[in-house]
């Protein structure tokens, strides 16, 4: 099947073939084509260019001078939750702290004692309809971890869960998991990591990567080296939480065990960034969390300015970034962390692409890429997007070349 996309105002994102990644000053720079057009076949990016169209035998989508972009990724979220934690919203709201919620047995603790009562049917409905909601919103790339379960039955349910949202959504999902959020009732804390990294080969049979919270009060950089080591021998590649609420060491010990992403990194100082450089691992920063918990923003133009590269995703969860808009996650990149739009449009697509491992298939425009697109209203630039950061701009998401509804 083919489709023409034609009249289209701005073609923007686009990479040249093979670009997995961009670094430093690359990511001041966003290549566009203006009175454009481009051609789907099968899913795919077949081809594009300006001016006058191909004469192909396709079903033509009129842009009506709109700007059509590569959809959001989204490379860190936790969507496969029961219920919420609004009760907690207001321990926030009174003053408490995210490690005093947790500490009270709020937090993580809380969403795994639902979690557990709650059916995979059950589960797997609420969790289509966030999947559905972000993609509303323009994001047709999702990671989702584990990590409600906090136990073999329920992080295997959670798995479970995430592989049917696979199976079921057209778009790309990547699965991750997270075992150790946090320290599962019942357990001491020597043998919750034991037990982790025993259910390594189960969780292998559904999962991509494995994650650790290596931070103050969760998991130490010992802990994190024993279960990513286990990971690898399943198979898994790491990807890490770090330096959310101390500077913890997980950024270097996920450099170490060459992990894809190192997530979260509010709080990092020049350690951090030197140990990133050379490495494969891209830098991703949270701001929905930053901006939900009012803890400092992650220093991403100083990683810039140093020649990395990073990411941004949402954090969609329900105790600290209820939220999985992806537009206002580069909205938050340009507004508190003072990135250019030039910059957070990178961060939210290919780089986010290449922080889930599927910036070869998605996150640019590019022939052979999936045509996983944004088509906005017309008047749309990409300053304007985060700018006018809460204005409806999409006219239609398309996923694999077809129209989301």
């Amino acid at each position: 099947m083919k489709t023409l996309f034609v009249n289209i105002g701005t073609l923007a994102g686009i990479t040249p073939k093979g670009t997995l990644r961009l670094e430093g000053h690359a990511m001041d720079q966003v290549q566009c084509i203006e009175d454009a057009w481009l051609l789907v076949e099968d899913g795919l990016i077949k081809s594009f260019g300006t001016g006058t169209p191909p004469r192909e035998e396709a079903a033509k989508v009129d842009a009506c001078g709109g700007m059509l972009m590569p959809s959001f990724c989204d490379s860190h979220t936790h969507i496969v939750y029961a219920g919420s934690r609004d009760g907690e919203f207001l321990d926030k709201l009174n003053g408490l702290s995210y490690e005093e919620i947790a500490a009270r047995g709020g937090g993580i603790l809380n969403s795994a004692d639902r979690l557990h009562h709650t059916s995979e049917d059950e589960l797997y409905r609420q969790a289509m309809e966030r999947v559905r909601e972000m993609t509303l919103k323009g994001t047709g790339a999702i990671e989702i971890k584990s990590g409600y379960g906090l136990n073999p039955e329920d992080e295997l349910k959670m798995l479970r869960v995430i592989e049917r949202i696979r199976k079921s959504y057209p778009g790309t999902i990547r699965s991750t998991f997270l075992g150790a959020h946090a320290v599962g009732r019942g357990y001491t804390h020597e043998d919750y990591v034991r037990l982790v990294c025993e259910m390594m080969p189960e969780a292998a049979r559904y999962a991509d990567f494995v994650d650790v919270f290596c931070d103050e009060g969760f998991f130490t950089v010992e802990d994190t080296a024993r279960i990513l080591e286990a990971g690898a021998r399943c198979g898994l590649r790491p990807k890490i939480h770090a330096n959310e609420l101390a500077v913890s060491g997980g950024v270097q010990v996920g450099v170490r065990y060459g992990a894809l992403s190192v997530d979260h990194l509010e709080r990092t100082g020049e350690e951090e960034i030197q140990a990133l450089k050379g490495s494969q691992t891209m830098p991703t920063m949270l701001p929905g969390s930053s901006f939900f918990l009012g803890i400092p923003y992650g220093r991403a133009r100083d990683f810039i300015d140093a020649g990395l590269g990073v990411a941004l995703a949402s954090d969609y969860n329900p105790g600290s970034s209820p939220s999985g808009d992806m537009r206002f996650v580069m909205a938050l990149g340009c507004i508190r962390m003072r990135l250019t739009p030039q910059r957070a449009f990178n961060a939210v697509t290919l780089n986010a692409a290449c922080a889930m491992g599927i910036s070869d298939i998605t996150g640019s425009i590019a022939e052979g890429k999936r045509a996983d697109l944004i088509l906005t209203q017309p008047g749309w630039d990409i300053v304007k997007i985060p700018y006018l950061h809460h204005t409806p701009f999409i006219r239609q998401v398309f996923i694999g070349g077809e129209a989301y509804s």
